[in-house]
């Protein structure tokens, strides 16, 4: 089978990221953007994560940048596509823009997935002459190393494409999950936008700062939710009852604490108090924070595959 030819749609950190995860797997990848000043930039984002690509799998040949055609010109990047990976500011009135112009250079059966954060796969299609190939496909950030793709149907999208979603991703190393409806955020991010409520309410209320509500979730919940999700954590809890003990015994403190989470409101002295809390964490930080993100995400990805082999 020939090689995949995909267009990436914005040459920022996600669409560069997908740029070289597609490169490694031997697509041809049309990168567009309109700012000639951001595409010179995606050349060194793309090196670093093909770099990181190849520790974490060192069977990964060296990038062939022969495959990489960078562009300002929509219609040269959309040319011959097999599939659209959409990756433009989180703004519907750009994103609608954008695919309607791109509806013109592509054939009506190659998928657009979009990479949006908030946005419903719904909104977008609005308007669109072929809605039925749209998707949301997101991914977790950098989208080079973190398995998650999130694929979510809007109301026009043909069901047949969630497979053919899943079987494009899948072939990537992806990790696919399909939310049963829409929601804003989708899975992954309504819970980080749960959390991220308690961490503002915390914060504004004076019961921690934001180096200790960081160092808190790195060495507790974060270690166990790397390899357990949520319920599974609660149902080991639960001893030799699992979650229903759990739930039956425990649950009465969950609820307790669902009364004391507070509201969160971004107000200006909040968002001043999270930036000079972060400033002051920064000061203490011995490491560059992206790189060692990535180093440890490499490492964790590495022991997680190693751990699977065992089972």
């Amino acid at each position: 089978m020939a090689p995949l030819r995909v267009t990436c749609l914005g040459a920022g950190t996600i669409g560069a990221s997908w740029a070289a995860l597609f490169l490694s797997r031997g697509a041809y990848v049309a990168l567009y953007d309109p700012e000639p000043e951001r595409l010179i930039q995606a050349n060194a984002i793309i090196a670093a994560a093909y770099d990181d690509i190849r520790a974490l799998h060192p069977e990964c040949a060296e990038c062939d940048w022969s495959k990489l055609h960078m562009t300002n010109m929509l219609s040269e990047a959309c040319q011959s596509s097999d599939w659209v990976q959409e990756n433009a500011p989180d703004r519907l009135e750009v994103k609608h823009a954008l695919l309607r112009e791109v509806e013109g250079f592509v054939d009506k059966e190659t998928p657009i997935a979009s990479s949006t954060t908030a946005l419903l796969a719904s909104e977008i299609q609005n308007g669109m002459s072929y809605p039925a190939r749209v998707i949301v496909g997101h991914p977790f950030n950098p989208p080079h190393l973190i398995p998650l793709v999130e694929v979510v149907a809007g109301e026009l999208t043909d069901p047949a494409l969630i497979q053919r979603a899943r079987s494009f991703y899948e072939a990537l190393g992806k990790e696919v999950v399909v939310p049963l409806k829409e929601a804003r955020g989708h899975i992954a991010n309504r819970l980080n936008a749960a959390l991220f409520r308690e961490v503002v309410h915390m914060v504004a209320s004076g019961i921690a700062t934001v180096e200790e509500i960081d160092r808190a979730m790195v060495h507790g919940p974060g270690l166990r939710w790397a390899f357990l999700g949520p319920n599974l954590v609660y149902h080991l809890g639960g001893g030799e009852g699992g979650y229903a003990h759990y739930l039956t015994h425990l649950g009465p403190s969950q609820e307790t604490r669902w009364r004391e989470l507070g509201e969160a409101e971004l107000s200006e002295s909040v968002r001043k108090d999270l930036v000079q809390g972060l400033e002051k964490a920064l000061v203490h930080l011995p490491y560059d924070a992206r790189a060692y993100r990535d180093a440890g995400l490499i490492s964790l990805l590495k022991l997680k595959a190693s751990l699977k082999t065992q089972r």
